[in-house]
């Protein structure tokens, strides 16, 4: 399909779903509430899911809200063209893939919560890929390795995968910031719900945290019709050519990359990571 790119202060986006007007309001203008929490990640590392995740822990377990509402309503993504923040109530869950650079300034001046959600980036390549040949914001890509050469330099929507988690990981020992990993939602869920619970200061029973837990995990969402995205029209997404929620595992780069391909990711990803100063969950021996 045919995509309309552009630049903002140096990242790529694309037309119709972002505008340059959309991202310096997401910037400058959006006011932050002190009790917002924003749901931050770069593309394919577990947005929907931490979505899912916040929409149960605010109804205390009960799935009604999130089978009711569709997720881009309960959550809306602040730097979207038809964001419709307005229609969110406190306090409020809100979703972006902005980097810390282009980040609602506001945000920083207030007691807003923040949770980034990492991935090991081998996987979400992967999954860029496929998801990319379904949504229309994305350019089909060419070749698995086109893609790949693309994604290491950052020539992608979003910007460089590097960039974006060194951005966001200096904020690490704030006391407002949360971070966790894909591969550790996968490795024990009720843990991780439970950790997002203390962060939010939510005091959930044991029986709430159990149907956050079932409600959220991967079959649950998806065949929610909330969250699978099945309401929208095919020029937005075209499940015939890969599925929204396709797996939702960790390690399926081992299925896609050859070992010359591994390699010269290894390579790259030291270059770029070799200062940063924390170790990944998806890094452990």
């Amino acid at each position: 399909m045919a995509v309309e790119h552009f630049q903002y202060k140096g990242i790529n986006f694309s037309l119709p779903i972002y505008s340059v007007e959309s991202l310096d309001f997401a910037e400058n203008q959006f006011q932050a509430l002190d009790s917002d929490v924003f749901n931050v990640t770069y593309p394919k590392s577990g947005t929907h899911w931490i979505l899912e995740i916040l929409s149960l822990i605010r109804t205390n377990g009960d799935p009604a809200w999130a089978r009711s509402v569709p997720l881009w309503l309960r959550s809306p993504w602040i730097e979207a063209v038809d964001a419709q923040i307005k229609g969110v109530e406190p306090p409020r869950a809100l979703c972006s893939h902005l980097p810390r650079q282009l980040f609602c300034k506001s945000v920083f001046r207030s007691k807003a919560k923040i949770i980034y959600t990492l991935r090991n980036p081998k996987d979400v390549m992967v999954s860029l890929f496929f998801f990319a040949k379904s949504v229309c914001c994305y350019q089909d890509p060419e070749t698995f390795e086109q893609l790949l050469e693309d994604f290491l330099k950052g020539d992608v929507l979003y910007g460089s995968w590097f960039d974006h988690v060194k951005g966001w990981m200096k904020m690490k020992n704030e006391g407002n910031f949360f971070y966790i990993t894909y591969e550790e939602l996968l490795q024990d869920p009720r843990d991780s719900v439970v950790r997002i619970c203390n962060f939010l200061g939510k005091d959930l029973d044991d029986a709430a945290i159990d149907s956050v837990v079932e409600n959220s995990t991967f079959k649950a969402m998806k065949e929610n019709e909330m969250s699978n995205y099945s309401h929208l029209k095919l020029d937005y997404i075209d499940e015939s050519k890969s599925a929204f929620y396709r797996k939702g595992i960790s390690g399926d780069w081992k299925n896609h990359f050859t070992v010359a391909q591994n390699e010269h990711f290894d390579k790259v990803y030291q270059e770029h990571m070799k200062d940063c100063g924390f170790n990944f969950f998806w890094e452990k021996k």
